[in-house]
């Protein structure tokens, strides 16, 4: 069993207070925790099972989820859903959300560019992803890159040397650590993207496998 030192902000700090996802959607629409929410459509809330086994962390909205609403519905989250079938892990299991629930980029022309959220927003926003765990009360928590580890873990957890480990933070569901499905599809080598996402659909088979100790 490998033992979380420490957790990250969603588990640390106060949260929000809710009895349901739904009534906690309802608080977040008008959030403005940071200043994130100025430039993006919308708050991009997490979906799925209200008591779900598994919730998916990943790290923000993108581009097409901002204009949606819903998470994980751009490329990364197309090919999330193919390497969760492939897994056997059914998305109906899960409950899948963002450590930052709006849109941060950095304009381009036309286009909107993906900027990676730092810390103090993480942190900020963590008011709402604690408040889904205590929520959900899931059996496990998958962590998709460096932010949603940070949000769950903190600053000394590492992904790199923690990929595909479950680690076990006191008193709170486990975490599995992965890599963010965007990862994958910026691999332009076209071997080295295969065999990242066998490796990638592995972890994601350890979370359909799981079962508490």
């Amino acid at each position: 069993m490998n033992i979380a030192a420490s957790v990250g902000p969603a588990l640390a700090l106060e949260v929000a207070d809710a009895a349901s996802i739904a009534e906690l959607r309802h608080q977040a629409e008008g959030c403005t925790r940071c200043d994130l929410y100025r430039d993006a459509t919308q708050i991009v809330f997490g979906e799925g099972l209200g008591k779900a086994e598994i919730v998916l962390v990943g790290e923000q909205p993108g581009d097409q989820e901002d204009l949606t609403g819903r998470p994980f519905v751009g490329p990364a989250g197309r090919l999330l859903d193919r390497c969760l079938d492939e897994a056997g892990l059914d998305r109906r299991r899960c409950y899948v959300t963002n450590a930052v629930k709006h849109f941060k980029f950095t304009p381009r022309g036309k286009r909107r560019l993906h900027a990676k959220p730092d810390a103090g927003e993480i942190r900020r926003c963590a008011w709402w992803l604690g408040a889904e765990l205590n929520i959900i009360k899931p059996k496990l928590v998958v962590t998709l890159g460096a932010s949603a580890l940070y949000a769950l873990l903190g600053p000394k957890v590492k992904l790199t040397p923690e990929r595909g480990h479950i680690l076990y933070p006191a008193n709170r569901p486990p975490v599995l650590v992965t890599i963010h499905p965007s990862y994958l599809l910026r691999i332009r080598d076209e071997a080295q993207q295969h065999r990242l996402r066998l490796d990638f659909v592995s972890d994601l088979h350890k979370a359909a496998e799981f079962q508490p100790r």
